[in-house]
């Protein structure tokens, strides 16, 4: 029985089953939930109250009823485990990423908190990032505008994408969304995963799990990172799995800047062996201005963008609806993370 099935944390403390309160921080960059999205929480979940925390996680007014968390992005470990401990009857966190590696602090696995994410939010966005980027690179559009800086008229022979092979490390949502949006191209697409004989989704081949790394590295033309960052992971991408790469390969990080040894990534790119990087994310953000990767002709750096777009909130805030009606009628919640795999 897994993790969803168990998870029933309701009814609450208020009206008609609803908590007694919910606190909610700032839930993505430059938004937060007391505008529009107001409404549909207290329709979810009627006579409850709603407390603006900031991300600092601090509050203007007591936590002590607060049964439920919606924690955006910029609420960290340290200022998280803070309001846990002045909310002692909080039994459930939404976060609104799907990384939870900074939910899962000592003080939330000790009081044993009900967890949920966002899966599936940004999948579409995430994959079309992803497509963008490797046609942008077999299309050669880089340098394409670099020779326009430069006023220079310079053809470029480009590379078709029905010779190109996509390997995913991680077949979840944002893997499954890039293999669908790849197929019409005729490109091949490989991947790894944690549970090999799970599902098959159409037009992939599955290689194994992570001990195949190195096979996938070296069939692959885009190595697309799509995974968790768990203790496991990090730092997935090294020395070695770069000395298994395929010479000329492209490596797309969408998932998390721990996956990457950074040291190890400038490494290969200054070498020219691999053919470059589009990296998303890191470990250090905002990606400090004296970062080499800015630098570097062969690595597009966007500033964690990948999941953007005009729906990704009304999308946030039904998955959070839709476990609030659970959580008001005892049901269990959906996409409720395994604290023991971190995801």
């Amino acid at each position: 029985m897994n993790a969803e099935s168990l998870a029933t944390v309701g009814p609450g403390h208020g009206p008609g089953g609803s908590p007694r309160a919910i606190a909610i921080s700032p839930v993505l960059t430059g938004r937060d939930a007391f505008g529009s999205m107001k409404e549909e929480i207290l329709a979810a979940a009627p006579g409850t109250r709603l407390i603006p925390v900031s991300s600092d996680g601090h509050a203007d007014e007591s936590l002590e009823d607060v049964e439920v968390l919606l924690r955006g992005w910029s609420l960290g470990g340290d200022p998280l485990d803070r309001l846990v401990g002045r909310a002692p009857k909080l039994r459930w966190i939404h976060s609104v990423s799907v990384g939870v590696e900074s939910v899962l602090t000592p003080c939330v696995r000790l009081r044993g908190l009900t967890v949920t994410n966002a899966q599936g939010v940004f999948s579409r966005p995430i994959a079309e990032y992803v497509m963008t980027m490797i046609l942008a690179v077999c299309r050669r559009l880089p340098q394409l505008i670099e020779l326009q800086r430069e006023r220079t008229w310079q053809p470029l022979e480009a590379q078709e994408m029905s010779g190109v092979t996509i390997g995913l490390v991680g077949l979840g949502g944002i893997g499954g969304e890039v293999a669908r949006l790849a197929r019409p191209f005729g490109s091949r697409v490989v991947a790894i995963r944690r549970r090999p004989d799970a599902d098959p989704v159409e037009g992939v081949e599955v290689m194994g799990g992570l001990e195949a790394l190195p096979a996938l590295m070296a069939t692959s033309d885009f190595v697309v990172l799509a995974l968790p960052l768990t203790a496991e992971t990090e730092r997935l991408i090294n020395d070695d799995s770069l000395d298994a790469a395929k010479h000329g390969a492209w490596i797309i990080n969408v998932a998390r800047g721990g996956l990457i040894d950074e040291l190890a990534m400038l490494r290969a790119l200054r070498s020219g062996f691999l053919g470059g990087a589009v990296m998303d994310t890191f470990r250090e953000e905002p990606l400090p201005e004296t970062s080499p990767f800015y630098r570097l002709s062969n690595c597009i750096v966007t500033p964690h963008t990948s999941w953007s777009s005009a729906e990704v909130l009304s999308r946030t805030f039904g998955v959070f609806c839709d476990n609030l009606r659970r959580y008001r009628a005892g049901e269990p919640l959906l996409h409720v993370v395994d604290p023991a795999q971190g995801y």
